[in-house]
This record gives structure tokens, sequence and C-alpha cells, in this order.
């Protein structure tokens, strides 16, 4: 998931305590980061594998999901907890999905269910899968960066497939602090920064452009008005 997923409208409105001083105004303090270091690991994992399987496969529609392979995370990292048989491949993703200067790198709270298409499962996930054992190894964020440049340049991890895709259409997903649910969508990966030629963020067009420098991959959505599971969503806002 790249750093910009999620474009959403938000109202936010400050009211903060103010102090007055006689003498001269207090100086202001540093915002904090909110979250500046990786967490306890057990804050990151599902403690019952059969719960993680059930919210990997409310990624996409029973139809999809029911056949595909699913992999949950453990302290060295995802492994397969069922095999599938229609291509697909079914993971929830944690915050470090993100770039690594998104200020929820580490933000613990974060579930994202997807689904790929056999294209993404072979390529595109294989960044964020390597990119967790990075992690779980305890490399820092300058380091990690480097690993999966130099993955990427000598082969190690594969060249993106055409019509690699995914499905995010889970109605428990936590995306971040801000977007929390958002809305249910398809993601579509194209390789090297291609808004453009899809026309996305323009007025008008229905699809949002994330560009990932650290995995060359552009992330197109695509939003949809129902979950997995049928029920309708609210719209988007115009």
């Amino acid at each position: 998931m790249p750093k910009n997923h999620f474009k959403v409208i938000a109202l936010t409105i400050l009211a903060p305590a103010v102090l007055f001083c006689t003498v001269s105004p207090a100086p202001a303090q540093p915002q904090q980061a909110p979250y500046p270091a990786m967490a306890p690991l057990d804050r990151y994992l599902i403690p019952k594998p059969i719960d993680e399987i059930a919210l990997a496969r409310s990624a996409a529609p029973a139809s999809i999901s029911d056949s595909a392979e699913v992999m949950v995370l453990g302290p060295q990292g995802y492994t397969t907890a069922v095999k599938g048989s229609n291509g697909f491949l079914c993971l929830v993703e944690r915050s470090w999905a993100t770039t690594t200067d998104d200020p929820e790198f580490w933000n613990p709270k974060l579930r994202a269910p997807h689904c790929f298409n056999r294209q993404a499962a072979t390529t595109f996930a294989r960044i964020y899968l390597m990119k967790t054992r990075l992690v779980l190894a305890g490399k820092s964020k300058a380091e990690i960066v480097h690993a999966i440049a130099a993955a990427l340049d000598s082969g190690q991890l594969p060249p993106l497939q055409s019509g690699a895709m995914c499905y995010m259409m889970s109605k428990q997903q936590y995306l971040n602090d801000s977007a929390r649910s958002w809305h249910p969508h398809l993601m579509f990966f194209v390789a090297g920064d291609a808004a453009k030629s899809w026309g996305a963020d323009l007025p008008g067009s229905p699809v949002i452009a994330a560009n990932d420098p650290e995995a060359r991959v552009t992330t197109f959505m695509v939003v949809v008005n129902h979950w997995s599971d049928g029920t309708p969503a609210q719209p988007m806002a115009q």
C-alpha cells in the first residue's frame, strides 16, 4: 500500500488550550511523530490464525476468496495457512506496507486485507513479503529501502506482471487513523509513475492514483459500491 493510498476529504477542528502570559507567549512545542518506532511485535499479530484467515478472506467476495491461498503473519514472517486452487492470494497487510516516510509506518492498529490475483501474487505481493521479513529481522528503514531496491535491480524480486490487481473490499479493514475503513475498492498495479496514462485524479475521473517510488509501482484505485459480503457501502464524497 503506497504512502498516499487513501485520499480522504476530512474536516478537522482543532481546539487547543490557550495559555496567556503577561510577559511572553510560551514557545510552541514540536509535534511528535505518532508512531516513532516499531511497537512490540505482539501488537501487530492476530492471536488466532483462524481469525486472520477470516479477515484475509473478507478482502474479496467469497466466490474468489474461498478458493484462494491464505497467508498469516507470524514472528518470522508470513506463512501459508490455507492452500489455494484459483491463483489468488489473500493476506492482511500491516502498517509497513506503506512507504518508509509515512508517519504511520509503525501504526500497530493497521489491518488491510488484500486478495491479489495471480499476476500480483507472484510479483507485487512479493515486495511486501520481503519487506515484512526485513522488518521482523530488525532492519532500519534505510536498510529496508536499500534491500528492496537491490532485489528489484538484481531480479531477486521479479518485474511486475501485466494485469496485476487486487481486491480490498473488507468491511473490517483499518487502513490508517484518518481513513479507517474508507471505502471498498479495487487496486490495479502498473510499473513506474503512470498516473497520467490512466487519467487518474482528474476532475470527474473515478480513478485515484498513488505512486510508490520504493516499490517502483503506481497503484490505481477504483471505489466500488458494496463490501465483499454484498452490503452497500457509503458513497464517495464528490
